[in-house]
């Protein structure tokens, strides 16, 4: 299976390889290995489009190693995903805090006919 995240130029159907990020301060466009994760502010080429790429004169290229092809998904990540979502599914839960209004002591209730909040998936980020 090829990357679901398509090259970013108009009209180019074709898989991401490398991921292009501008630092501004710098005057420097860096081009490496497809991130991981879409990121604003970053622009995601396929290999014809990063091979291609020029920059605005005075500006420097930095080009890191690409890979030599498109990364394959592993199933096994979907599977720890499935696997950590049924664990947190079987974990007793305890009741969050209720936020309180403004100026107000009592705590706020909960839209009317709303029944118990159901567990969901939250992104963490890494320290």
């Amino acid at each position: 299976m090829g990357s679901l995240r398509q090259c970013s130029r108009s009209a180019c159907q074709r898989s991401a390889v490398a991921t292009l990020t501008y630092v501004y301060g710098d005057s420097t466009a860096v081009l490496g290995p497809l991130a991981t994760y879409a990121e604003p502010h970053t622009y995601d080429l396929c290999a014809i489009h990063a091979e291609r790429l020029t920059v605005p004169r005075g500006w420097e290229v930095v080009r890191l190693t690409l890979p030599d092809a498109v990364p394959e998904h592993n199933s096994d990540d979907l599977l720890a995903l499935a696997d950590a979502v049924r664990e947190a599914a079987a974990e007793p839960r305890t009741e969050p805090a209720v936020p309180q209004q403004r100026g107000s002591r009592a705590p706020m209730e909960p839209p009317a006919g709303a029944g118990p909040r159901r567990g969901h998936l939250r992104i963490l980020r890494e320290p």
